[in-house]
Formats: structure tokens, C-alpha cells, sequence
């Protein structure tokens, strides 16, 4: 659940840590679904029998699938400003996949505030550095650079 904090700390959050999200498994069920939502269903995602012989050894989630879940992850643990309207996904200025995420896995985000910048009187634009941990694994699954506007009234 995000937590609320004033407009005056809201601006100073830059270089913050934020706490980890708690870990949500990713399952065959939810890969699926991905799949038919996006039409993307090479077998690496659906077939655990055609996966195993790759060297994944079963199907792994879609790496855009993890990055569709910060909207979730990242909520979890976010502090958003005293007067929050809306807050808008406002792209990403980098994204990498360096581990495949196993289906039955859990993963986790952590995030750190690099820049809080005022675009136009009441919308704020966040620059957040964002780490997809896998469980019990040392190399984590994607790091991003996330972009969020927060519309305060």
C-alpha cells in the first residue's frame, strides 16, 4: 500500500530507498494470459515440455509480463504526495532483462528515487531506479529506469 507523505518531503525524495515489495509468484496461469493478451505465445512461455529441452529447462514469463508488474510491485511500497490525483505511467529510459524468470518463481521489486522534478505547477515527474529480484537467485531478473507523473490537486 503506498504511503502518504508531504509535498515537502515528496520533493526531497531523490536518492531515497525505498523498502522491497513482498514477493509475488509468477504462474503458469498468469504466463498464459500474458500470452493471449499480447498474442505472444512461443512455446519458451507455454510448452514445459518443448522448455525443458532449452536451456531455460521450463517456461519462463514473458519479459515484458515483468515489466508490466511494477504497476503492481512497485505500488506496493511507493510514497506518493499529500493531495494525489492521479499518477500516470510515463514510459522507461532503460530497460534490461539479464535473468529469464522461471514460472513458479517469485519475484520482488526495489526501488530508488533518483530525480523529483516539477514539469508544471501540481505535476511531478519521477525518475525511479528499479531492480526485479528473483527469490533465492543472485543475479536479479530486470533493472529499469521508470517514469511516473504524479498529478497532485
Amino acid at each position: 500500500m503506498p504511503k502518504t507523505v508531504s509535498l515537502g518531503e515528496f520533493r526531497t525524495l531523490a536518492g531515497r530507498d525505498l523498502e522491497p515489495s513482498g514477493w509475488m509468484e509468477i504462474s503458469q496461469e498468469r504466463v498464459r494470459q500474458f500470452a493471449d493478451a499480447t498474442e505472444d505465445h512461443q512455446f519458451i512461455h507455454l510448452d514445459p515440455e518443448k522448455a525443458a529441452k532449452t536451456p531455460f529447462g521450463g517456461t519462463i514469463a514473458h519479459g515484458y509480463l515483468t515489466l508490466s508488474l511494477l504497476v503492481h510491485l512497485n505500488s506496493e511500497t511507493a510514497l506518493v504526495p499529500e493531495g494525489l490525483a492521479m499518477v500516470i505511467n510515463y514510459g522507461s529510459d532503460k530497460v534490461r532483462f539479464l535473468a529469464p524468470v522461471q514460472v513458479g518463481s517469485r519475484i520482488r521489486s526495489r526501488q530508488k528515487i533518483l530525480e523529483v522534478t516539477e514539469k508544471s505547477p501540481g505535476m511531478w515527474l519521477t525518475k525511479v531506479d528499479v531492480t526485479v529480484e528473483i527469490e533465492n537467485s543472485v543475479k536479479p531478473a530486470m533493472k529499469a529506469e521508470v517514469l511516473y507523473m504524479y498529478v497532485v490537486r
